[in-house]
């Protein structure tokens, strides 16, 4: 290790440390300074504050003993600084320098989910839902929010602040909704996770090595809503379905470039996360309330079951997706049960389904991709060719467009 390794070392391992912390306690801080304030914008830059100072603080002296209480300490200071400036607040101060009452572990997990769920209320848009989740939940920069949703800081940025401040005015409450409002709350909850761990797979100009970081925090988001509400069938069913995900990463890609689901090794998938994933799905069924994100990880484990690619139970997952269609009539879930109608045989039928959704997802590359495949094995080489090109055309990931490429020259 040369000198400049050696000074660089503490500095990873108290940023690692931040980074630890920041994922398990920003978002109880926000929630409960939010809690106090009634005033989500100032709970969350004191956060982003006390983060800042942690990085600067923590290289010189080392991570605290107890990082989470350091961080909790900074962000209540901060809190105060700004408040006492500004007198409208006095009595939000009175209420914050009261001493903080003692929380349990399971309260902690509680504290969370009103920030999330009031975070992804149906009055903000979906990007606004993302962002927001990705900065007050999980803790991100707005630099790291803009690569990870492929946008630019300033329009993140605008996002936020839009967001916070209709939060404000309209007075959204962060709080877990309760009966029926809640199923309809909690469906765009899981939705904006999911969207979350999809990010993590669309790099502008990258490889086909996934944003870990992103992903995980995806995971783990899935993780806290299905333990603080353990009733809820569909947390259940995303978590499984992110796990079955998960398991597949490590056979995802070869040297940065993508391998299709036929042609991956089996043997490199995570069998243990795999497991996970099988328990959380029977956990799902035994509440017995089937939901789109349950049949969802149903056909992740139809997959995950097959010893091989040519194994897959694929009449079952076209039962399955026809199931999906009852929750969820989207053009992306009509697409993928085209792709199962054709791996059962029925070629012109699939094609003729992929067809029928051109004026929905004419500008989505895997239309064009699933449509170039189909159209290949019907023996259509030329046109195979021409969907394959403007699938190219439509992506922005290189390793996307190196196997769309690939699949090109092959039918040219």
């Amino acid at each position: 290790m040369n000198g400049s390794d050696a000074a660089s070392a503490p500095d990873a391992a108290s940023d690692r440390a931040l980074a630890r912390v920041v994922r398990a306690e920003s978002a109880r801080i926000v929630a409960t300074l939010t809690k106090s304030l009634g005033n989500l914008d100032l709970a969350e830059e004191s956060v982003a504050d006390a983060v800042v100072e942690a990085l600067q603080s923590w290289r010189t002296a080392g991570a605290p003993p107890n990082p989470g209480a350091w961080l909790t300490t900074a962000a209540r200071h901060n809190a105060l600084d700004r408040l006492r400036r500004d007198v409208r607040y006095r009595q939000k101060l009175e209420l914050l320098t009261a001493a903080p009452r003692a929380v349990s572990p399971e309260s902690e997990m509680d504290e969370r989910l009103p920030l999330l769920f009031g975070c992804c209320h149906p009055a903000l848009t979906a990007p606004a839902q993302l962002a927001l989740t990705l900065r007050a939940v999980c803790g991100l920069t707005t630099e790291q929010i803009a690569r990870a949703t492929l946008s630019t800081p300033t329009a993140v940025g605008q996002r936020i602040v839009r967001a916070k401040r209709k939060i404000g005015a309209a007075g959204i409450p962060l709080r877990v909704p309760v009966g029926v409002e809640r199923a309809s709350r909690l469906d765009i909850v899981l939705t904006v996770i999911s969207v979350m761990y999809n990010e993590a797979h669309l790099v502008d100009g990258g490889d086909a090595v996934a944003d870990r970081d992103l992903a995980d925090d995806a995971l783990w988001l899935a993780e806290v809503v299905t333990n603080a509400l353990p009733r809820e069938a569909e947390s259940f069913g995303l978590l499984s379905l992110l796990r079955f995900h998960r398991s597949r990463e490590p056979a995802r890609s070869l040297a940065g470039d993508m391998v299709l689901l036929a042609d991956q090794d089996r043997s490199r998938w995570d069998a243990a996360l795999m497991d996970q994933a099988r328990t959380a799905l029977h956990q799902a069924a035994q509440l017995r309330s089937p939901g789109r994100w349950q049949l969802q990880a149903a056909i992740a484990a139809c997959h995950a079951d097959a010893p091989t690619f040519a194994d897959t139970d694929w009449p079952q997952i076209v039962v399955l997706y026809d199931m999906l269609l009852a929750y969820d009539d989207s053009p992306v879930v009509r697409l993928n049960r085209a792709v199962a109608t054709g791996e059962v045989g029925r070629l012109h039928h699939a094609l003729s389904d992929v067809d029928a959704l051109q004026g929905s997802l004419d500008r989505f590359h895997l239309w064009h991709a699933v449509r170039g495949d189909l159209l290949r094995r019907l023996g259509r080489e030329e046109e195979a060719h021409d969907a394959w090109e403007r699938a190219r055309g439509l992506t922005a990931n290189d390793a996307e467009r190196r196997l769309l490429g690939g699949r090109g020259a092959t039918a040219s």
